[in-house]
């Protein structure tokens, strides 16, 4: 490989890193507004807290808690965002695959992230954590700014996005690009 075949390359992975970024950003700020809508509501419509218990693990002791449920219905929503605008943008490409053979994959690798991402939830909301949001700064009330379920939200966010942006680029849009592209040639 040439030296300025290999300068493309890495100027164009790093086009499509700030791209990836840009999107996610727009991401971040749609899965923070799903978020404080859930908390709202929750908080509004069911008087609940987002720290209470939203129901038991089955054979165990615990609880899944409804800020866990939030990020959930939050991954589901940004995802989609995600999905469609680095599918239409970052990943353009004139060998696509069809929308379902792409989104498959990108959900899958957006929720296998999540799980880490509940992961980091946990160890932030859990006050036995050693990575627990103390309360010196951050607060379960008033002033948003200081929540600590959007702090540890936008943490966890950010610390798994670098993992899906190269998961989905040498898997969801490469590989599955590859693969159908190939099995189009073929037919």
């Amino acid at each position: 490989m040439s030296i300025s075949t290999a300068i493309s390359r890495h100027r164009r992975s790093l086009r499509q890193f700030v791209q990836f970024g840009i999107i996610g950003g727009g991401g971040v700020a749609v899965n923070m507004a799903i978020v404080a809508l859930c908390a709202q509501i929750g908080t509004h419509l069911g008087k609940v807290h987002d720290y209470d218990p939203a129901f038991p693990i089955p054979g165990t002791s615990f609880n899944v808690r409804y800020y866990l449920v939030y990020a959930f219905v939050a991954f589901v929503g940004a995802n989609m965002f995600n999905f469609v605008l680095n599918r239409h943008w970052t990943f353009r490409s004139v060998n696509r695959a069809p929308f379902y053979k792409e989104f498959l994959p990108f959900l899958l690798v957006g929720a296998v992230a999540q799980l880490v991402g509940f992961g980091i939830l946990v160890a932030l909301r859990n006050p036995a954590s050693p990575a627990y949001l103390s309360s010196s700064f951050f607060t379960d009330s008033v002033p948003f700014w200081r929540r600590r379920l959007y702090w540890a939200q936008i943490i966890q966010v950010v610390l798994v996005m670098p993992v899906n942006f190269v998961v989905n680029k040498l898997w969801t849009f490469r590989a599955v690009r590859r693969r159908h592209h190939a099995h189009d040639v073929v037919s």
